[in-house]
């Protein structure tokens, strides 16, 4: 599913069950020694993509740790995204000479709970998302917004080092599968002002994506 969201430039594997045999390497297994299960199981799995989407690019195994913030710390000359929920882990990466950065989530396909949507989103969004609805009742155009604001910031972090915050990107959606986001932070860096994405609803979930052009 995810790679019909993704350039060609991105490699990418994912999983809809916890693969039994899926192990980390000792230094992995050292971030998630006093989690939940729950927790171990989405990293491992996370991982396991990871590694698989890296071969596609023909870098070797290496462990991928958590840095600032938990973004993912993949090797020299590569960028990437991970996403797990509920029944689906993902990963996606491309060399940095080809692609700037990398943001993905995944969602399950239901409504956000009652509330999340006035602190996640702006006036203008919600008037938007509004009329989506009166067209096109079937998707959950706020659980959309809430994944694409995620996948922005996944791919704005690691070109910026800096949080950024719901109120800060204004994201417009088309039911054409696509989507911008306008970014209303200053000052911003090189290729920052605004992302374009694309978004995917199918098989109870939703999937959104961005890749930064280099």
């Amino acid at each position: 599913m995810i790679e019909e969201i993704l350039p060609a430039a991105v490699a990418s594997a994912e999983m809809f069950t916890d693969p039994p045999n899926a192990t980390l390497l000792p230094q992995e297994a050292a971030i998630v020694e006093r989690v939940s299960d729950k927790r171990r199981r989405e990293f491992t799995a996370g991982r396991e993509c990871a590694r698989i989407a890296l071969g596609k690019l023909g870098v070797m195994p290496v462990p991928i740790l958590i840095g600032e913030r938990g973004a993912p710390q993949w090797p020299p000359g590569i960028v990437g995204s991970i996403t797990h929920c509920d029944g689906y882990r993902a990963a996606a990466a491309a060399h940095a000479s080809d692609v700037a950065a990398i943001g993905m989530d995944a969602e399950p396909a239901d409504p956000l709970p009652r509330g999340v949507l006035d602190v996640i989103s702006l006036p203008a969004e919600r008037a938007r998302l509004a009329a989506l609805a009166g067209e096109w009742p079937a998707v959950c155009w706020d659980r959309l917004l809430f994944s694409a604001k995620e996948s922005v910031y996944k791919a704005w972090f690691p070109l910026t080092g800096r949080w950024l915050g719901f109120e800060d990107a204004d994201v417009t959606i088309t039911p054409a599968g696509t989507f911008t986001a306008r970014l209303l932070t200053e000052p911003q860096p090189p290729c920052t002002a605004s992302f374009a994405g694309r978004w995917l609803a199918s098989g109870g979930l939703i999937l959104t994506a961005i890749a930064v052009p280099r």
